[in-house]
């Protein structure tokens, strides 16, 4: 009998659905990020639909792992002090309040943490730090923003390179200190929060990927998107296998299984 691997908890998107002026709320999980946890960490993604803050207590011990996707949506700029600049920026205060709360618990019981995109923003948020609304309007900032309405080929092609810290688990993983990659966001890094050190910028200095200081597990986050293929590209692999290495040490740990080296 083939072995249960280790759970990741994919909280969910909240998102108005439908047509003809008719619309319905959904919860959404992207196939790609789904599908980077079962094929590149060999995890099994799972999902609680209408978890809230209350309940994380209970639920994240029945995990292995915790990935916080990307998102059309932005992190609500009223959980570091300011104001929306854009309204018409699409929000989900509704995923705030669960992986915010997810974000700090996962690091105070050291259950293994990737964060992508939003998720990355989501954890520097969660311990503190602020984000860029709109990194296109920062003076001295590139335009991160893939090119909408283009073949997703195009959207998730690598865009500029990333330079990582020497000696760090990224350089490790990348097999180099510069690496090229993808690049489809809006928001971004401003104020880190003091609990987080960069491992990774992009050309013009934007944060690009930060470790938890201190973890007692897997707790990395990545501005880029590496779950878009990561089977056919080395590095983004590389950070999937660590993770899924880390979801299972997790399991062997809470179950009290041998650990498979």
């Amino acid at each position: 009998m083939t072995a249960i691997p280790g759970m990741v908890w994919m909280p969910a998107d909240h998102r108005l659905l439908g047509d003809h002026g008719h619309q319905m709320p959904f919860l959404l999980l992207g196939d790609k990020y789904a599908r980077a946890v079962k094929v590149g960490a060999q995890a099994q993604p799972v999902m609680f639909p209408l978890a809230d803050a209350a309940q994380v207590d209970e639920l994240l011990p029945l995990v292995d792992g915790v990935m916080l996707t990307g998102s059309p949506s932005n992190v609500h700029p009223s959980h570091f002090d300011e104001d929306v600049t854009d309204p018409a920026l699409p929000l989900d205060p509704e995923r705030d309040s669960l992986t915010l709360a997810l974000v700090r618990a996962c690091v105070a019981h050291a259950v293994p943490l990737l964060g992508v995109c939003r998720g990355f923003q989501e954890i520097n948020v969660a311990l503190g730090g602020s984000l860029y609304q709109q990194v296109q309007n920062v003076p001295g900032r590139m335009d991160h923003r893939e090119p909408k309405g283009a073949p997703f080929e195009e959207q998730y092609a690598p865009r500029h390179p990333i330079h990582l810290a020497p000696g760090s688990v990224f350089a490790r993983w990348a097999g180099a200190e510069t690496v090229m990659v993808n690049s489809l966001h809006g928001q971004g890094v401003n104020r880190l929060a003091d609990g987080l050190r960069a491992l990774a910028h992009a050309p013009d200095g934007q944060i690009e990927a930060f470790e938890v200081l201190g973890a007692r597990s897997f707790a990395y986050a990545v501005q880029f998107h590496p779950e878009w293929r990561c089977w056919d590209n080395p590095f983004y692999g590389a950070i999937f296998r660590a993770f899924g290495d880390a979801v299972r040490e997790r399991r062997a740990n809470r179950l009290g299984l041998p650990t498979v080296a």
